[in-house]
């Protein structure tokens, strides 16, 4: 098994945003092994807002999952994303970034703030693409 994290963002140069991401994950010791084309999807949020660009990552990192976790919003926060507004169900905010752990190995984990897999990651396209042209095998 690997580990894939997914990346999104639909506010300024979404492109730019995603390779951004992928180099400072790389500065952290989360090294990128394959990556898939860059996917543009309308947003799954009730309230309007631009089309994100998608990618999914495999990577490979010494860090467990806990300390992935942290790097990945340590990494949303430099990048400007905003947490600080509570948001509603079925009512994301716009984003810059953000970056999710959807699978690590065979990992399950089921806690408050990191689950693996990711829990919605079945039930998403924009995920489910990418990740089945990096990984066909993990249909």
């Amino acid at each position: 098994m690997s580990i894939f994290l997914g990346l999104g963002s639909n506010l300024g140069n979404k492109s730019q945003n995603l390779k951004t991401a992928i180099k400072l994950l790389d500065e952290c010791g989360v090294r990128t092994i394959k990556q898939s084309k860059v996917h543009i999807t309308d947003p799954v949020s009730k309230v309007p807002q631009p089309k994100f660009a998608n990618q999914v990552i495999e990577i490979k990192t010494e860090h467990d999952p806990k300390k992935l976790l942290q790097i990945i919003k340590l990494i949303e926060r430099q990048m400007g994303r905003d947490r600080s507004k509570p948001k509603r169900k079925g009512y994301e905010r716009a984003r810059l970034i953000d970056i999710d752990i959807l699978i690590y190995n065979d990992l399950k984990i089921n806690k408050r703030n990191l689950k693996i897999p990711h829990p919605r990651m079945r039930e998403r396209d924009f995920v489910l693409k990418p990740l089945k042209e990096i990984a066909p095998m993990l249909n």
